[in-house]
């Protein structure tokens, strides 16, 4: 690593950086002291500036890493507590696509992934970080070259071709973690091969690093992932209570540590900050709208570049959305996550992810999160380019209204490319849909 490098990042993150971020922190604490009120819905939660701020420093650390630390780009549904160990500074190039859509870039450097040949039936995520990288157009300023791309193939098969451009593109290494799919639970020989995988991809680490992996380093990374986890579900829990403190979209936002912190331990405290302040909004009676009256489950991933618009369209009907399969994802393999076997224990936890298990699964997951969450219908995003998450949406929609009794709607969207959404239609099948169950 250079001085040069390790200087100007202490001084610009460190120094300048961090001393900004505390103020423009403190400047929205106090604006948020005393919002604006809303027809419709609650106060922001007391942590928004919290979060902000984190999420600007993790984006500010990126940008003078290179030359200070290893930079590692990772699919989200990657092993990172080994990497976290070695030092690497972690980038989520879903999460990077996530900020672009809210921000209304996406459609931008979609098209510029377009133009230089790449098909718009592509994984939007895709299309935008591609056209992001190949510009040189980020709204957070500037991205790190990485030095190592780490790819798993539990979220879909798209990114296996993704970060093979990515490689190409960079000519960095490019390392691979093949996962199994899942139709009940992994079986044991489908465990080992994941661990082979995960040890192998701890050496090429390792001599990007210029490091060996410490045990005890290692240990307490995964021990912190577990923590940041648990948590994260115990806050996900609290809408189960009605009304409830917060919606699924104030989740998807909270969202952000536990994806790109995690195995941090400022997201471990940023969480617990968190819980606090929905225990104490249940105490005091404060609730995320200000008149609950139905409560809905959301399938798959968010619509980042809607996300006001939905919201206070669901705040005017008194609809809180309480729980979806995304949020619910990131928490429910807490048990099995052990921090004393943490390569082990890592390949059964990352087979598990929701997107390499069967469609039966998520139906199920479907049918607990209506149960426990009290919810009187769901609202199934059937996403134009994230298609493994859509997959069998028309058969769990005809299964939750036949065999369930549960009223269903299914939404066509696209999470992140505004040009797959019709603001007029999904208003009149939301309209139409919310009026069945008020009646």
């Amino acid at each position: 690593m250079s001085l040069l490098a390790s200087a100007r990042y202490h001084l610009n993150v460190d120094l300048i950086g961090n001393g900004f971020l505390r103020y423009e922190r403190r400047k929205l604490e106090r604006k948020l002291a005393n919002p604006r009120p809303h027809p419709h819905l609650g106060p922001p939660l007391v942590t928004a500036a919290e979060l902000k701020e984190l999420i600007s420093r993790h984006y500010l650390k990126g940008r003078y890493a290179s030359g200070h630390k290893p930079v590692a780009w990772v699919t989200s549904g990657a092993p990172v507590e080994f990497l976290q160990a070695l030092g690497f500074f972690l980038l989520y190039p879903e999460n990077h696509g996530a900020v672009c859509g809210i921000r209304r870039k996406a459609e931008e450097y979609c098209s510029a992934a377009e133009d230089l040949g790449y098909s718009r039936d592509i994984c939007s995520y895709a299309r935008t970080d591609i056209g992001s990288v190949m510009t040189g157009k980020t709204p957070v300023g500037t991205l790190p070259r990485p030095d190592l791309l780490v790819c798993c193939t539990n979220i879909c098969q798209t990114v296996l071709y993704w970060y093979r451009v990515l490689a190409e593109h960079f000519g960095c290494p490019l390392v691979i973690i093949d996962t199994p799919f899942v139709y009940d639970s992994a079986s044991d020989h489908s465990v080992a091969y994941v661990l082979r995988q995960i040890e192998q991809a701890v050496e090429v680490a390792e001599r990007v690093a210029g490091r060996s992996l410490e045990p005890d380093k290692l240990r307490q990374v995964t021990q912190l992932s577990r923590d940041a986890v648990d948590l994260w579900m115990q806050v996900l829990e609290r809408c189960r209570h009605r009304p409830a403190p917060m919606t699924a979209f104030d989740a998807f936002i909270q969202l952000a540590p536990i994806v790109e912190m995690r195995g941090e331990d400022f997201a471990v405290g940023y969480y617990q900050r968190l819980l606090a302040a929905l225990d104490q909004r249940i105490a005091d009676g404060v609730w995320a709208l200000k008149d609950e009256r139905l409560r809905l489950v959301w399938d798959n991933l968010p619509i980042w570049h809607r996300m006001r618009w939905l919201g206070e369209r669901f705040a005017e009907r008194g609809v809180a959305l309480v729980a979806s399969t995304y949020t619910n994802a990131w928490g429910e393999l807490a048990p099995l996550i052990d921090p004393a076997h943490p390569l082990e224990s890592g390949a059964r936890t990352y087979l598990h992810a929701i997107l390499n298990r069967s469609t039966g699964h998520k139906l199920n997951v479907i049918k607990g999160l209506v149960s426990d969450y009290q919810a009187d219908g769901v609202v199934l995003h059937s996403d134009r380019s994230c298609k493994p998450y859509s997959v069998g949406q028309i058969d769990q929609r005809g299964r939750l209204v036949g065999a369930e009794g549960v009223p269903a709607l299914l939404l066509e969207a696209d999470h992140n490319d505004p040009r797959s959404f019709s603001e007029e239609q999904v208003a009149a099948r939301l309209d139409a849909f919310l009026e069945i169950l008020e009646s």
